[in-house]
């Protein structure tokens, strides 16, 4: 890479903040637009164009983190960590995906090395989506993934057997859109359907990214009463998910799980926020404050 533009880059993404060696920074860009160009050799403009409109920052700090620095992978840590477990909730209120987003984050620290080099799922990262995003993507895509691999490997009937084989799944489901309609419907009535306490939770972690300290002060709880409670209502939400999708419209098991993988793949479009409306943060803490729950985190057995 031309020196000048590398310098350029290098400063703009801040990546002497992670003390990321310019030699690691420049190979993680060109590494990327070698795979956009597909090996033809760009003008300076389309580099230049490419380059502006990456995520420097995000990019590298990505750098720094597959290379095991700690102070990168404190702050990684601190601001990401969270929000990739909200996307797994998101995908799958009753957890499901929790368990997807925790085995990627061991991917992403690096635990094998292959001739001397962390081995870390950041090496895939361009930069050219924000890295929250691209963190959304992989556990949706490995979530999907994952219940296809169930599908595939559940057992054939019986020779003997009158169940038919299972038709392999059309690109395009026509039910799709009716199964996306229909969740978001049933999902929007379980979430007012809970108590108001709960749903402030939600909220809370949700819709207003608090953290759990945050949470706790808020509702003068425990910050592992606050983490018990949450799991609680994510698996009494799947339920009741499930309870409506089979009395008010008749679905079967497979319709069921059609309906939630329908709305994972339609995730991005998903308005959490306006199903947890509670009203401000200050207006729960008044209510919050006018009713206040006694503690017993420190007395009760985890659930």
């Amino acid at each position: 890479m031309e020196a000048r533009r590398a310098e350029r880059l290098y400063q703009k993404a801040d990546a002497g903040r992670w003390k990321v060696p310019a030699e690691v920074f420049n190979n993680a860009l060109e590494r990327g637009a070698e795979k956009v160009f597909g090996g033809r050799a760009p003008t300076d403009t389309e580099l230049d164009r490419y380059y502006d409109s990456l995520h420097l920052q995000d990019l590298a700090l990505a750098c720094a983190c597959a290379m095991g620095r700690e102070d990168a992978w404190d702050h990684f840590v601190r601001e990401y960590r969270p929000s990739m477990y909200r996307s797994a909730d998101a995908i799958d209120p009753g957890g499901g995906a929790r368990e997807i987003a925790e085995a990627l984050y061991a991917e992403l620290f690096g635990l094998r090395e292959k001739d001397g080099i962390r081995q870390s799922v950041f090496r895939y990262f361009h930069g050219r989506s924000a890295l929250s995003t691209w963190l959304r993507s992989l556990i949706a895509q490995r979530y999907i993934d994952r219940h296809r691999e169930i599908r595939r490997l559940e057992p054939l009937p019986e020779e003997s057997s009158a169940a038919p084989l299972r038709a392999p799944a059309l690109a395009i489901d026509p039910d799709r859109a009716r199964y996306v309609t229909i969740m978001r419907s049933v999902l929007a009535a379980s979430i007012a359907a809970l108590a108001p306490r709960d749903r402030l939770r939600l909220a809370c972690y949700y819709a207003q990214e608090m953290t759990l300290a945050q949470i706790a002060a808020l509702t003068r709880e425990h910050e592992a009463t606050v983490s018990r409670q949450l799991a609680k209502t994510r698996r009494s939400i799947r339920d009741d998910v499930e309870r409506r999708l089979t009395a008010e419209h008749g679905f079967t098991n497979r319709e069921i799980d059609e309906c939630f993988k329908s709305l994972v793949d339609d995730a991005g479009n998903l308005d959490l926020a306006e199903w947890l409306a509670t009203g401000s943060v200050a207006e729960a803490d008044a209510t919050a404050r006018k009713k206040p729950l006694r503690d017993r985190s420190m007395t009760e057995e985890p659930s």
